[in-house]
């Protein structure tokens, strides 16, 4: 077999209908700008923590989004909180709240 230097990604299916969207819900009651994410991507590409870790706040975000409440807030503690991607987000999403949102939710949303 020849390596090509990929291999394709593990099969995850999400159903919404049953999943926990109560930490998406709080979220968005605390900080509406968590909707205004259209995942671009412009965080993760100006994250330091993404430079040397596997953090990205697109990916956070959509575990968020997909009900993985404890995916959500492990990847959250791998962010130092530096705010590069609040200011190049172009929709004015406040990451850094929505990151300590997220750590504060750790003690309410025990998945």
């Amino acid at each position: 077999m020849i390596d090509f230097g990929f291999a394709p990604m593990p099969i995850s299916i999400h159903n919404l209908d049953t999943a926990n969207l109560a930490l998406a819900q709080w979220i968005n009651q605390q900080d509406v700008t968590f909707n205004h994410c259209i995942a671009c991507g412009s965080c993760t590409a100006t994250c330091i923590a993404g430079q040397f870790t596997t953090f990205s706040f697109r990916e956070l975000c959509h575990a968020i989004r997909r009900g993985e409440v404890k995916n959500a807030i492990d990847e959250s503690e791998k962010c130092m909180l530096c705010g590069k991607c609040t200011l190049v987000c172009p929709r004015n999403v406040n990451t850094r709240n929505i990151i300590m949102l997220i750590r504060k939710a750790n003690l309410t949303f025990k998945p």
